[in-house]
C-alpha cells in the first residue's frame, strides 16, 4: 500500500492544533462557564467591596479629567445579558457598550475565538503586516455585501470613526474633491474633527474650528405620513443640489438612525432621495455602524432593498472590528486608505467567529431571533405603557408636533419615550435605572428616550420579564 503524502503545514498550524493547548482551553471554557453559572439575575453591590469602586472611580476620574458618566467597572465576569461590577453587583446589561457586544459577556466560543488569536505572533494587524486574519474577516462583509447591492471591495480599520473618515475620503476622490456633504438632521458620524462636524450634535463640536460644509435634511416624519414627508425632503434635496450644482461630494444616510434617537424610514422615502442623488452625480454613503446587524437582515440596506443604490457602506460596533465598503467604481488610487494598526488579531478571529454565528445562527427575517425579541420587547413596553400612563404623556417633538407613540426602535435597537422625553427626567432614570439593576443609555435630541441595545444574540424573550419589574421600581422611585 503507497503511503498518501502529507499536506505541508506550517509551524503556526501545527501549534494550534496541539493537543495540549486544545486541552487547555476546554479547561478555561469550563471553568468560565462554571462561574457563569452563579450569575442569574441582577443583585445588590457587596457593602464590603464599595470601598474597592469608590477608589477605582477616583482614580479613572483623575486620569481622564472628569468622572465616568456611570460607575461602571467590569469585574472581568459575565453571562450573557447579566454582568458583574468590581463592587460585586450583577446587573442586566441592555446597552452593551453601545451596541459593541450583542453576543453579551463572556461567550464562550468569542472568548476561545480571543485567545486563539492571542496565540498570533502579531497582536495587532495592519496595512503593511497582517495575518489571513484580516483577509478572512473583509471577505465575509464583502461577500455578504454582494449579495444584495454592487458592494465589492473592504477596507478594515480599527473604529467605526476612522471607517467613515475613509468613506468619505472615497467620495471625495470619486467627486473630484467637491467640498459639500448631504446629511440628515440628528445624524451621528463619529468623534473625530471632520465627523464631529458633520454630525447633528452642538455639544460635540463645541469649540472646534468648523471648515466642513454640511447641508441637513430633515429625516422622515412619521406623524406627517409619507407623502407630505417624503415632499418635505425631496424638496429641500432639490433646494440644495440646484444651489450648489456639482458641489456635494456625497449623501450620507443612517437607515435607522441610532443617536438620533433610532428614528426608521419606509424604503419608498430612501429611495426617492437616492434616485435624485443618483440623477445628479452625487454618491450614497449608507452609514450602519450602529445598524449592521441589528435589523431583519444582517445589511439594513438589504432589509430595505437598497443595496442598488449604496455606494459606500460603513459598519462597526458588533463586528469588533470595523470596515468600509465600497463598489468597484470607488476602488481608490493607491495611497487613499491605509493605517498602521486595523485591529488587533484578537478582535479579527472574535470578529469573523460573530460574523460566521450570524451567517448560520437563524436571526434574521420575519420570524428570525431578532425579530421576536423585539416582538417581546414591545409586548412588555406597552403593556407597561398602559399600566402606568401618567409615566408616559404625549411627547412633542422638535417641530412642535404631539405624539402619543412612545414605543418604537427597528429590530435589536429599542427605544421607549417616558416623560415627554424631558432629558432632565431621563437623566435621573437612568441612574435610578443602574443602582437598581439596569444599564441603559439615552438617544435623541429633544425629545430624548431610553435607548436599549440588548444582547441580542444571547438574550432570551422570557428575560424581559425580570427587566421589566426592576424599570418599574425605578420609575416610581424617579417619579
Amino acid at each position: 500500500m503507497m503511503t498518501q503524502p502529507t499536506a505541508p503545514r506550517t509551524v503556526a498550524s501545527e501549534l494550534e492544533s496541539n493537543p495540549a493547548i486544545e486541552e487547555a482551553i476546554r479547561t478555561i471554557r469550563a471553568e468560565l462557564a462554571a462561574k457563569q453559572r452563579t450569575l442569574t439575575g441582577a443583585r445588590a453591590p457587596r457593602a464590603e467591596l464599595k470601598v474597592t469602586l469608590d477608589a477605582w472611580l477616583k482614580r479613572a476620574t483623575e486620569v481622564r479629567g472628569r468622572a465616568p458618566l456611570y460607575p461602571y467597572l467590569g469585574s472581568g465576569l459575565g453571562h450573557g445579558a447579566l454582568v458583574e461590577l468590581i463592587d460585586g453587583s450583577v446587573k442586566w446589561d441592555l446597552i452593551n457598550g453601545i451596541g459593541v457586544h450583542m453576543f453579551g459577556h463572556g461567550d464562550l466560543d468569542l472568548v476561545e475565538a480571543s485567545m486563539r488569536g492571542s496565540m498570533s505572533d502579531l497582536i495587532m494587524q495592519g496595512n503593511l503586516q497582517f495575518n489571513t486574519d484580516a483577509i478572512a474577516f473583509g471577505e465575509i462583509l464583502a461577500k455578504e455585501a454582494a449579495k444584495s447591492s454592487r458592494l465589492r471591495h473592504c477596507f478594515v480599520t480599527n473604529s467605526g470613526c476612522m471607517a467613515n473618515e475613509a468613506a468619505l475620503k472615497l467620495c471625495q476622490q470619486k467627486t473630484g474633491a467637491a467640498p459639500r456633504i448631504i446629511a440628515f438632521a440628528d445624524c451621528f458620524m463619529g468623534r473625530s474633527t471632520t465627523m464631529s462636524q458633520i454630525g447633528d450634535t452642538s455639544a460635540y463640536r463645541q469649540g472646534i474650528a468648523l471648515n466642513v460644509l454640511v447641508d441637513y435634511l430633515p429625516f422622515y416624519d412619521a406623524d406627517l405620513g409619507l407623502e407630505r414627508s417624503l415632499a418635505a425632503t425631496l424638496g429641500q434635496l432639490e433646494q440644495y443640489i440646484h444651489r450648489y450644482p456639482g458641489q456635494h461630494g456625497c449623501l450620507i444616510a443612517e437607515l435607522v438612525q441610532g443617536e438620533g434617537g433610532f428614528n426608521a424610514a419606509p424604503r419608498e422615502f430612501f429611495v426617492a432621495l437616492f434616485e435624485a442623488a443618483r440623477k445628479a452625480g452625487i454618491p450614497v454613503w449608507d452609514d450602519e455602524v450602529q445598524t449592521f446587524g441589528r435589523t431583519e437582515s444582517m445589511f439594513a440596506f438589504e432589509a430595505l432593498e437598497l443595496g442598488s443604490y449604496i455606494d459606500v457602506v460603513t459598519v462597526g460596533k458588533i463586528t469588533q472590528a470595523c470596515a468600509c465598503l465600497y463598489t468597484a467604481e470607488f476602488n481608490p488610487k493607491a495611497g487613499l486608505l491605509s493605517g498602521t494598526f486595523a485591529a488587533s488579531t484578537s478582535a479579527l478571529r472574535t470578529g469573523i467567529t460573530i460574523l460566521e454565528r450570524l451567517q448560520s445562527g437563524g436571526f434574521y427575517g420575519k420570524n428570525g431571533r431578532i425579530a421576536a425579541l423585539f416582538a417581546a420587547y414591545r409586548q412588555h413596553a406597552e403593556a407597561f405603557v398602559s399600566k402606568h400612563p401618567s409615566w408616559f404623556p404625549p411627547v412633542t417633538n422638535a417641530q412642535g408636533r404631539t405624539t402619543k407613540s412612545v414605543v418604537g426602535g427597528v429590530g435589536g435597537m429599542m427605544r421607549l419615550t417616558p416623560y415627554g422625553g424631558n432629558r432632565e427626567m431621563i437623566g435621573r432614570l437612568l441612574n435610578n435605572l443602574f443602582e437598581d439593576g439596569v444599564i441603559a443609555f439615552s438617544c435623541g435630541h429633544g425629545p430624548y428616550h431610553l435607548r436599549f441595545l440588548p444582547p441580542f444574540a444571547v438574550m432570551k424573550p422570557e428575560q424581559f420579564g425580570p427587566v421589566f419589574e426592576i424599570m418599574e421600581k425605578s420609575f416610581a422611585r424617579t417619579i
